[in-house]
């Protein structure tokens, strides 16, 4: 079978922090787009479990589990009604290790407002035993970590300079579920994330499910309707990639996750290092590319400088962007970035607008390396 590949230009700034260009296309309306209304709660019993039950990647001892062998906080005192959104938001404000008494039944807990990592708090570990689901009710963004957001708790002790540089506070989410998280505020630099919201610090997610998260259906430079990660360090990210470990986002047919782009995933100047996990219906629902109101990397949406895409072990399947990259969208301004796609299964993410390869849009230093992988 003989392959056209369509390579586009993409024209933008050297800096991390700005966005990737894309193909020339039509502008999109300027302004905050209406908020979406929330639909009927979505149910955890129903989705998928958590990570590619095919996927056979060593994961390193820095990416697995972290210990909850002495939390600093137990949410809840035995039964579901205990464990409130108050006593979450209180617990992630105290940072240390976080583990859940809610019964022996699963259970979840709806968040009324957005719990948020301290900058000068320890290490935080969210442990949900593998029983708890966090849920932002279609109105809430459920967890907010930023090392640049001197509001939050000011700055870890002794640290000083630029907050991009910092590897502090520290986050891992494992064993949880997070669903209906969302966000809407416009194209700005603190949307997207409708679950997470990260800047800076170091982060990791370990046995986790996300269903039906969403932030802004439409920008050119906002998104993760699941993840929303941003990460300057002056050298590059290459060496404090954000870890995901054997996760799940979307899963099945109406628990995908949905922004304006990188429908599950959307970061700018980070890398990422994805273990043994599964993608699927996730969708960037914007349009025009990044010329326009977004429309890129309906699963993963990853843009810089000397960042690395590191995928290995995972299922991506029936994701989709109305413009580049319906599994994977990657672009390195300069080209300093890397991408490599190991033993993972590409396949029925339909080409929107541009691709490079089958479900995928890649600018980089060279060739994506997809060994051992099935690109279809």
């Amino acid at each position: 079978m003989r392959w056209t590949l369509l390579i586009f230009l993409v024209a933008c700034s050297s800096s991390d922090e700005s966005s990737a260009g894309s193909p020339p296309s039509s502008s999109g309306s300027s302004g905050a787009p209406p908020p979406v209304q929330p639909g009927p709660p979505t149910n955890p019993d129903d989705g998928p479990a958590a990570g590619n039950p095919n996927g056979k990647c060593a994961v390193p001892a820095e990416a697995q589990a972290e210990s909850i062998a002495n939390p600093k906080t137990v949410v809840g005192t035995g039964t579901p009604a205990s464990c409130t959104s108050d006593a979450f938001v209180a617990a992630v404000a105290n940072g240390g290790v976080i583990t859940f008494d809610c019964g022996a039944a699963p259970v979840k807990i709806e968040v009324s407002a957005t719990a948020k990592v301290h900058n000068d708090k320890g290490p935080v570990v969210i442990d949900g035993g593998g029983k708890v689901t966090l849920s932002g009710g279609g109105k809430t963004r459920i967890l907010y970590m930023n090392a640049c957001d001197p509001t939050n708790g000011g700055y870890a002790s002794g640290v000083a300079g630029d907050c991009n540089e910092q590897v502090t506070p520290k986050l891992t989410v494992q064993n949880i579920t997070f669903v209906d998280g969302n966000i809407q505020l416009g194209n700005v630099e603190e949307s997207g994330g409708g679950a997470m919201y990260v800047r800076g610090g170091r982060t990791k997610i370990v046995n986790a499910r996300f269903f039906h998260n969403s932030c802004d259906p439409s920008g050119s430079d906002v998104g993760g309707g699941a993840i929303r990660v941003l990460d300057f360090p002056k050298a590059g990210s290459m060496n404090r990639p954000v870890f995901v470990v054997n996760s799940t986002f979307g899963g099945k047919a109406g628990f995908g996750n949905t922004c304006a782009n990188g429908g599950a995933l959307s970061s700018i100047g980070t890398s990422w290092s994805i273990y043994n996990s599964l993608f699927s219906d996730n969708h960037a629902t914007g349009h025009g590319a990044n010329s326009g109101d977004g429309g890129n990397g309906g699963a993963i949406y990853n843009d810089g400088n000397t960042i690395a895409l590191k995928v290995c072990g995972a299922l991506m399947q029936d994701n989709h962007a109305n413009e580049g990259g319906s599994a994977i969208f990657f672009v390195s301004n300069d080209k300093s970035g890397t991408i490599a796609v190991t033993d993972s299964v590409l396949k029925n993410n339909p080409k929107g607008t541009f691709e490079t390869l089958p479900g995928m849009f890649v600018q980089a230093k060279g060739p994506a390396d997809t060994t051992g992988s099935t690109i279809q």
